[in-house]
């Protein structure tokens, strides 16, 4: 069976693993966080750069330096994962939804600025399959309301807009590296931001409330609890697995790359005949292979396909159920206008296996059997 995902292991994970249990300090902010901070930081431009057990925390820590209270409004997409409405809604914030692009997946940027009220805080954005949203026109709404811009770059590790990294144009940008990501340490993710004055108020938010941080910087003889926090920090051993992909970052790039624009190439004629359309990336968007998907004619052929790849020994997924559809969604927000394409196109789409140790032989199988789906013949 071919597997939808393998976590990336590229060779030296286990010795940086070793020595951490060598230097015996397991938990985290020792030398491979310290590597894996800089490496982002490096890599990206970023401003500041704290690594965290998730995502989903690097995203409450940003709704939380975002002052995000009780009856504040966030607009943001309905097609994303949970995490992105559950860190808000954990903040006391109604959540607002606006339907999405149906060429990228991305939130329509265009029915933004019709969703603001006085209530509104923040943008979230979820810059889907690692392909950038229009950051430029999101950027001006921000600025022309007094909004926060928080980057839900789940996917977008290794992708830019216009030259700039995704997490880093908006005031915050959140990272996973779970082990479905590009590059992955299991559970764990990053938070990003480029104004300096949030580096304080998020070690100690991510220090479980104390200046901990300062201790260890040699900048106070001794750490307390002065503020809100939680025990956001990953051991050293998910740094020092990471650290090994950072490393080997270009060769991981490299090989996911091949296999999107095999899929790209390959499957190009069923989009030609009508069959599927294949995913979109705008002039303005460099993405990172993060995934590879079509999208069908509708959720009965999905399923139809799901089936039949699977009775072929490949294993093909669909992804998110749009938020405002869900028990939660409907109890903690509302969607802004008509759902054109969040549902219609939610319905459609299929992901392909996408891992960096997948072999291109097959990669090819995939594409073949793909391509003898009876309903495409």
């Amino acid at each position: 069976m071919i597997d939808f995902n393998r976590p990336a292991f590229v060779g030296k994970e286990i010795e940086y693993i070793q020595d951490v249990i060598s230097r015996g300090k397991l938990c985290g902010d020792g030398e491979y966080t310290r590597k894996c901070t800089e490496w982002i930081k490096n890599q990206f431009h970023a401003g500041g750069v704290l690594l965290t057990t998730s995502c989903t925390h690097a995203l409450e820590m940003a709704a939380f330096l975002a002052d995000i209270q009780p009856g504040d409004e966030v607009i943001l997409p309905s097609y994303t994962f949970v995490s992105t409405g559950d860190a808000f809604v954990l903040r006391g914030a109604r959540l607002v939804f606006v339907d999405i692009r149906p060429d990228t997946m991305n939130i329509d940027e265009k029915l933004i600025e019709a969703a603001v009220t006085p209530r509104t805080k923040a943008i979230v954005v979820v810059h889907y399959a690692g392909v950038s949203c229009e950051m430029d026109e999101i950027m001006k709404i921000a600025e022309k309301y007094g909004l926060k811009v928080i980057e839900d770059a789940a996917q977008g590790v290794d992708a830019f807009y216009k030259g700039r990294a995704l997490g880093t144009i908006g005031d915050f940008g959140c990272y996973s590296f779970h082990e479905t990501k590009n590059y992955t340490m299991g559970e764990g993710g990053a938070l990003l931001f480029q104004d300096k004055k949030y580096q304080e108020q998020a070690e100690i938010l991510r220090e479980k409330g104390t200046d901990r941080s300062k201790f260890f910087r040699g900048q106070v003889d001794k750490y307390t609890w002065v503020g809100y926090g939680s025990s956001y920090l990953p051991s050293e051993m998910n740094a020092a697995y990471l650290y090994a992909q950072l490393e080997e970052r270009e060769k991981i790039f490299n090989k996911r790359m091949q296999i999107y624009q095999f899929y790209h190439e390959n499957l190009k004629s069923l989009e030609e005949k009508g069959m599927i359309e294949r995913p979109y990336v705008p002039p303005s968007a460099e993405h990172n292979a993060h995934m590879y998907y079509i999208k069908v004619k509708n959720m009965e052929v999905r399923g139809q396909l799901i089936a039949y790849l699977k009775s072929k020994g490949i294993l093909s997924v669909f992804h998110y159920i749009p938020l405002h559809t869900s028990p939660a969604g409907k109890r903690f927000g509302r969607f802004f206008g008509e759902d054109v394409y969040t549902t219609k196109e939610s319905e459609r789409l299929l992901r392909l296996p996408m891992f960096y140790n997948l072999p291109m032989e097959q990669v090819d199988y995939i594409v073949q059997q793909t391509l003898k789906f009876p309903q495409f013949c």
